[in-house]
């Protein structure tokens, strides 16, 4: 017999799994945002944030960092490495001419690796991508004309990379 407490609990775990997922999305952006700005092997830096960072409580501060969907993490900061390139060039493609990927901001440009690495793969809908990465600019960036501009340049790149999928 199914109760109102099983749907409950079904909805609690589907959120949990949706909060470690955009932990996952969030401490990738950061690697790979550490791994440019200090020139550090993918290896080194997933090793740092699944050793260091992902869930681990800080002993001075008692801050406790979100626990995250490791296996996320790893793939999309290993896929946006693999796939960089191809990343690279859907986004110039999105954006504007006079503004080719390595002009613009190093965090919006993980945004856009770390997006790109989940929409060449697919595993997971373009839509979701799409809603997962604006959310995760609008942590990053307090005005919104930044969130506009990531949807913009997302939009672009999944219909590019899953066209079957709109």
């Amino acid at each position: 017999m199914s109760g109102a407490g099983d749907k409950q609990g079904r909805s609690g775990d589907r959120q949990a799994r949706q909060a470690r997922a955009a932990a996952a999305r969030l401490y990738a952006v950061q690697a790979l945002f550490q791994m440019e700005a200090a020139g550090q092997s993918a290896d080194r830096v997933q090793r740092e944030f699944l050793n260091w960072r992902i869930g681990r409580e800080d002993e001075d501060d008692d801050i406790v960092s979100a626990e995250a969907d490791q296996a996320l993490f790893t793939r999309i900061v290993d896929d946006a490495v693999t796939w960089q390139s191809k990343i690279d060039q859907m986004t110039d493609r999105a954006l504007v001419a006079k503004w080719p990927i390595d002009r613009i901001d190093p965090v919006l440009r993980s945004v856009f690796r770390a997006a790109g690495a989940e929409l060449v793969t697919p595993k997971t809908p373009p839509k979701v991508v799409i809603t997962e990465y604006v959310r995760l600019a609008q942590t990053f960036f307090a005005e919104g004309r930044e969130s506009k501009f990531v949807n913009a340049v997302l939009d672009h790149m999944a219909r590019e990379a899953r066209p079957e999928a709109f």
